[in-house]
Parts: structure tokens; C-alpha cells; sequence
């Protein structure tokens, strides 16, 4: 019996109404689970109020409240889970940044969304209004993004949950890193007046 076959099960039971379930899920994936918040913790900035087990716990919370889930596999429900911790973190710095709303947004380079830096709230949410710009164009290149960039997934674990080959997940990918790091860049520069 493979590792993921305990998972499988219990998220087709989920699935179909079982929230008990995910209570039996939750102790077998949350060691990726606390792996995906600290690496999330890592990116915000020093004295950040939520703490990695936080995190979880709200994603865990949030995981429960969803009415029909279908997860088809671990890596499925992984990408979710750490889709849901973005969210989090995301409401989480918009509300910090609520005075600033209308502000200038820093400039953030794609590759660096793992590098901690100090203005993180704004970097986020930089990050965030241009994902969903990309989902608005192309919802299979933002999903790619996500997976890779916020869930950890790599190409072959993205293939299986989207049903495409793993060529045609790397080939998406790097078209929507290049997209979002344009609009990263558009929204950094200094509006002429």
C-alpha cells in the first residue's frame, strides 16, 4: 500500500460528505502542511502575527468550511491547501495595509517572491493583484503559477492534478512566470503625469 493510498481514500470520502474525514487527514499530511507555512512564513516580514501552526489551523478551518470538495489526489488537495494559505495571508496583509490602498506598489521580482523583505504586505499584494490579472487572461497559466511558485508542486505532480503532460505544464509555466513578472514590473514604474 502506497503512502498516498490512506490519503486518497479519505479525501474521496471527504468528497462525499464525510467531514470526519478530514480530521482523519489532517495528522498524515500535516507535516507538508506545516512545511508549506513555514516556507509561506519565511516570505513575510519580521514580527508578522501569525505564526506557521496559525497558518494551518486557519487553512485547516477553511478546508472544513468548503462544501463538496473534489480532490482527485495528495498533490491536489496539497496545491488547495496552499492556495487557501495564500489567501490568508493575502486578506492578512491587506488589512495591515489598509491605509496605504491606492499607494504605489514595490517592485517585485518574480524570482525573488521567496526572498523576505521588509515592505512584504505591499510585495504580496502586488504579487496577488497581478495573479489574479493572470487568472482573469489565462486561468490555466495562474493555476500553474500558484502551484509552482505558492504550493511547492512540482511539474509532474501539476501534470497529474490538471491532467496535462508535464512538458506542456513547464511550457505553460514559463510563459505565465514571464507574463506575471511584466505585470509586476508595469505596476512598479513611476506613473507620468
Amino acid at each position: 500500500m502506497s503512502e498516498d493510498q490512506p490519503v486518497t481514500t479519505l479525501l474521496r470520502d471527504f468528497a462525499s460528505g464525510n467531514k470526519g474525514a478530514l480530521d482523519r487527514l489532517i495528522p498524515l499530511v500535516y507535516p507538508e502542511l506545516q512545511r508549506l507555512a513555514r516556507g509561506y512564513m519565511r516570505n513575510e516580514r519580521t514580527g508578522h502575527t501569525l505564526q506557521p501552526t496559525a497558518l494551518v489551523h486557519e487553512a485547516y478551518a477553511r478546508l472544513v468550511q468548503q462544501d463538496q470538495p473534489d480532490y482527485n489526489s495528495r498533490a491536489h488537495f496539497m496545491g488547495v491547501a496552499a492556495h487557501i494559505m495564500r489567501q490568508i495571508l493575502i486578506d492578512h496583509a491587506r488589512a495591515s495595509n489598509a491605509e496605504k490602498r491606492g499607494g504605489k506598489a514595490a517592485k517585485v521580482p518574480l524570482d525573488e517572491v521567496t526572498d523576505p523583505a521588509a515592505e512584504r504586505p505591499s510585495a504580496m499584494i502586488a504579487i496577488d493583484d497581478a495573479l489574479r490579472e493572470l487568472e482573469r487572461n489565462d486561468p490555466l497559466k495562474a493555476q500553474l503559477v500558484e502551484m509552482r511558485f505558492f504550493g511547492g508542486m512540482t511539474a509532474e505532480e501539476s501534470a497529474e492534478v490538471l491532467k496535462i503532460t508535464a512538458d506542456q505544464v513547464r511550457r505553460q509555466l514559463r510563459v505565465g512566470q514571464a507574463w506575471l513578472q511584466r505585470a509586476l514590473d508595469r505596476t512598479s514604474e513611476p506613473k507620468k503625469s
